[in-house]
């Protein structure tokens, strides 16, 4: 495969015996799928409560088909279409006929055999066909329950940022340019960490934040491998066009990855740049499903919104109180997509989500939430570390676009010489075990 005169490098799969792909597909997808039939299993008189006997059936009828997928998973079975007739599953199935073409000698796709990204999106939209099938559990969120733990274990970050927030408002004219920058920096830094609390990589163990977000600044900022922050407030400082109005004109999109803490971290930013002026439009995209255990859905978004109204604490309060305002003005708003939940690398958007590309080509500045964002960002592949982050990206810029993100997959892109032989050296597990960070920045080449 060639793009651009470059040999483009193999999907990272469980293929490699010993890889953290396979680790993940031998031993963290199966219980993820044991902690969701557990889940179902726990809900049991609630269905009933709810449903009656059609509940219990669809719970029974569930965990069935999810006990037999975990089957699937652990033998290396073959991957099924799916039957589901949702908006997106004749794309899913397109996308596996594609998967099915590239096999060597008459192979079938199966779980150890094919590309880590496609099997572990493949097995949440499994998740997802299960509870399709069997309605009237449809609507349910199998992670509800973790992702609410999550947040409600994070009160103490969540109301010292909130509190941080506030008083920057407070105190927002009287900031010098150097001051504003210097708190976005801090925000963004805040937001980039924040993405440690994924709960799809401790396979739903605790990863909520508990100490002071910005007081850990200082002692984490020599875990940042690559720190373009600087063309981030660049690109945000030359989009602050005077429109006829007067207004400041430029639109932030956030493509969002966690519930409970890294969201809260996310709404903060958003805030800060709202109120200091540096974009006048914040478009947020979630997930149009529950996906890799703790991603933020539209029910997520609304229900931290109010929790946070809520809150028995002034500044956290008042910080819910103003993003309801911002939501109900219009200078927020909140997005899915389908393309978000298949498995597609991002250089695929172009052409299989046209729409979506279009959208993104509208914004000043995207900023890409996380590590499943990154991998579809370079396609998941086994790049050598010196490669530049624009190639890895294959064509896909639509707009000034950057990647915060904590390390969790061994996938990394646009190190320095001899940078990656020295991590290795110093600490083997440098790409997965969440303790390094990348703040990517790539901006496509305008025409003069």
């Amino acid at each position: 495969m060639e793009a651009e005169g470059v040999l483009v490098p193999l999907s990272l799969s469980a293929e490699f015996e010993g890889s953290f792909a396979y680790l993940t597909v031998r031993d963290r997808l199966p219980t993820i799928l044991t902690k969701v039939i557990d889940t179902l299993h726990r809900n049991k008189d609630n269905f009933f409560k709810e449903y009656g006997k059609d509940g219990i059936q669809a719970e029974k009828t569930a965990i069935s088909f999810l006990s037999k997928l975990r089957n699937e998973l652990q033998t290396d079975k073959p991957v099924l279409s799916l039957t589901d007739n949702a908006e997106d599953s004749e794309a899913w199935n397109e996308y596996m006929r594609r998967q099915q073409d590239l096999m060597e000698d008459g192979k079938l796709v199966s779980w150890f055999k094919s590309p880590w990204l496609y099997v572990e999106c493949y097995m949440y939209r499994r998740i997802q066909e299960a509870l399709y099938m069997n309605p009237p559990m449809d609507k349910f969120d199998v992670f509800k329950g973790q992702k609410t733990q999550s947040f409600f274990e994070s009160q103490q970050a969540i109301k010292l940022l909130c509190t941080y927030l506030q008083d920057l408002i407070t105190n927002m004219e009287n900031l010098t340019e150097i001051q504003l920058r210097d708190n976005f920096l801090k925000l963004l830094q805040v937001s980039l960490w924040g993405n440690k609390c994924d709960l799809s990589i401790s396979a739903g163990q605790d990863n909520s934040q508990k100490s002071s977000p910005i007081d850990s600044l200082p002692d984490l900022q020599r875990f940042i491998l690559v720190d373009d922050s600087s063309m981030v407030w660049s690109t945000l400082v030359a989009a602050q066009g005077v429109g006829s109005s007067g207004m400041k004109h430029a639109r932030v999109d956030i493509i969002l990855d966690n519930a409970g803490f890294e969201l809260i971290s996310d709404l903060v930013l958003a805030d800060f740049l709202v109120s200091a002026g540096l974009a006048k439009q914040i478009r947020f995209h979630g997930k149009s499903i529950p996906w890799f255990v703790s991603d933020v859905t539209k029910q997520d978004f609304e229900w931290t919104i109010m929790q946070t109204i809520a809150a028995n604490h002034k500044w956290m309060s008042a910080s819910g109180v103003q993003w309801k305002h911002f939501m109900k003005e219009g200078t927020w708003s909140y997005h899915d997509h389908f393309f978000w939940t298949l498995p597609h690398e991002f250089c695929d958007m172009a052409v299989d989500a046209a729409d979506l590309y279009s959208t993104l080509q509208g914004s000043d500045l995207i900023l890409f939430k996380g590590d499943l964002n990154y991998r579809k960002l370079t396609g998941d592949r086994k790049w050598e570390h010196t490669v530049p982050f624009d190639q890895a990206l294959r064509g896909f810029q639509p707009a000034p676009l950057c990647s915060l993100r904590t390390l969790k997959a061994d996938v990394q892109v646009g190190l320095q010489p001899g940078q990656a032989e020295k991590l290795s050296s110093q600490d083997p597990d440098w790409m997965t075990n969440g303790r390094y960070a990348v703040v990517q920045f790539s901006s496509p080449c305008r025409e003069p």
